[in-house]
C-alpha cells in the first residue's frame, strides 16, 4: 500500500542529531529501516528477554517477557500501519523500542528505583528509554547512542500524547534535540500506542489463564471478553473450551484492531491531515478506539488490574521484587566502587552518583539484579512460581 500524506516519508525525515558519513550505506535501507535495525541489534534490545512483562522473567518459560511482548506489539503495529497507509518501518521501530527503558521487575523496579532517585529527579521508564537510545549506550565511534531520526525519538518520547512537563531525563533529550513535546506525535506513534494496549490486554488473558490467576468463567465476566467468547464459541460449538481460549485472544486482537482502524479513518476524513505535521497540530489524538469500546477496554483493565496485576500472589513478588531492588541501590549507594569501572564517578555530586545507580540497575536483567543483590546485600527471597 502506497504512503498516506500524512504517513511519515522517510525522504523527509528531519534527520539525525549527529551527521553520518552517507558512503557507509550497509545495505538498500531508508532511514526509518535503519532506525529499526538498529534497535533490533542493540543490547538494550537483548536484555528485554529477562525483564519482567508480568511475572518474573526466571519462572515460566511460557510466559510473556518484555522481548516477546515488544515483538507482538510490533506484529500488531505494522498490520495496523499498512492498512492507515502509514511508514510501516517507524510503526516497527517505535514498536520494538518502547520498553527498552524498563528496570527489572517491571513496575515494581521502576516504583523502588523512583523511590531511591527521588532527591536527584526520579525515575520514568518512558523518558529512560530516550536515555538510553540516545545517551547510555555507545556502539559507535563519534557519537553516543544510536543516533536515531527525529521522527523515532519524537514518537518514543510523545507516543502517549504531549508532553507538558518533562522530566529530567527527557529535558536533556529534548534540550540536545528538540522534540517539539506540547504537539502531538505522529499517527505512527499513536498506532504504537495503542498496538501495545491491544497486545497487553490480550495476553495478559492467555497468561492469566495460563497461570492459573483466573478461570475462563471469570475472564467471561468481561462483556468485550463475553461478546468474543461467544462469536468464536458459535463457529466451533463442538470444540472444547479449553481448545478455543487461543482463538478467543485472536478473535478479541481482531475485534479491537478493526474498531480502531474504523475510527481511525472516521477522525481523519473529519480532520483531513495532508501532511505529519498537520497529524502533529490537531488538537486531538487522530488514533484511537470508537467511545463503545474505549469503555469496553477500560472494564477489560479494570478486571486484569484486580484479577491479575494486583493478585496477592503478584503483590507478594512485587513487594520482594522493590526490597530487592531498593537494597541493591543502598548498596550501591553505600559503596560507588561497586558499579562497573565505566559507571563510577569521581564527582561528589550526590544527583550525578544516584543517576549513575538508577542507569546500572535499570539496565539489569532480572536474574542479574537478583545476581548481583546475591554478591552485595545477601540471599534474595523471592516466591516461586511468579
Amino acid at each position: 500500500m502506497s504512503l498516506a500524506p500524512y504517513g511519515c516519508d522517510p525522504a523527509s525525515s528531519r534527520g539525525r542529531l549527529h551527521p553520518e558519513d552517507e558512503r557507509v550505506q550497509r545495505g538498500p535501507r531508508d532511514v526509518f529501516q535503519r532506525d529499526r535495525d538498529r534497535i533490533i541489534h542493540s543490547v538494550p534490545f537483548r536484555r528485554l528477554r529477562g525483564k519482567t512483562q508480568v511475572f518474573v522473567a526466571p519462572d515460566g518459560d511460557h510466559f510473556r517477557v518484555r522481548l516477546t511482548h515488544s515483538l507482538e506489539v510490533a506484529q500488531i503495529g505494522r498490520t495496523l500501519a499498512r492498512s492507515l497507509g502509514l511508514n510501516e518501518d517507524l510503526t516497527e521501530a517505535l514498536c520494538l523500542a518502547h520498553d527498552i527503558g524498563h528496570p527489572p521487575f517491571g513496575h515494581a523496579g521502576e516504583d523502588a528505583i523512583h523511590a531511591a532517585m527521588a532527591p536527584a529527579g526520579g525515575f520514568d521508564h518512558n523518558a529512560h528509554t530516550l536515555r538510553v537510545l540516545t545517551r547510555l549506550e555507545t556502539p559507535y565511534p563519534r557519537f553516543d547512542g544510536y543516533n536515531l531520526t527525529w521522527e523515532t525519538l519524537e514518537g518514543l518520547a510523545k507516543h502517549n500524547g504531549p508532553v507538558a512537563d518533562p522530566t529530567w531525563a527527557l529535558a536533556e533529550v529534548d534540550a540536545d534535540f528538540p522534540l517539539d513535546l506540547a504537539s502531538w506525535p505522529s499517527l505512527e506513534a499513536q498506532v504504537a500506542a495503542i498496538a501495545d494496549d491491544i497486545a497487553y490486554d490480550n495476553h495478559d488473558i492467555d497468561d492469566g489463564l495460563r497461570s492459573g490467576l483466573f478461570t475462563l468463567d471469570d475472564v467471561l465476566e468481561v462483556p468485550l471478553t463475553r461478546r468474543c467468547w461467544d462469536e468464536v464459541r458459535a463457529r466451533y460449538h463442538d470444540v472444547p473450551d479449553e481448545r478455543l481460549t487461543g482463538e478467543l485472544v485472536r478473535h478479541q486482537i481482531g475485534v479491537m484492531a478493526n474498531d480502531l482502524l474504523a475510527e481511525t479513518r472516521r477522525r481523519i476524513a473529519e480532520a483531513s491531515p495532508a501532511s505529519p505535521d498537520d497529524v502533529r497540530g490537531a488538537k486531538r489524538a487522530l488514533a484511537g478506539f470508537s467511545p463503545e469500546m474505549a469503555a469496553e477496554e477500560r472494564q477489560l483493565k479494570r478486571f486484569l488490574y484486580a484479577r491479575m496485576y494486583e493478585a496477592p500472589p503478584l503483590q507478594l513478588v512485587r513487594t520482594r521484587a522493590q526490597a530487592l531492588i531498593a537494597a541493591l541501590f543502598s548498596a550501591y549507594c553505600e559503596d560507588p566502587s561497586r558499579l562497573p569501572e565505566p559507571r563510577q564517578r569521581t564527582s561528589n555530586d550526590r544527583t550525578t552518583t544516584l543517576r549513575a545507580i538508577g542507569d546500572y540497575i535499570a539496565g539489569m536483567t532480572d536474574r542479574f539484579a537478583i545476581k548481583s543483590h546475591e554478591q552485595w546485600v545477601g540471599p534474595a527471597e523471592l516466591p516461586e512460581g511468579f
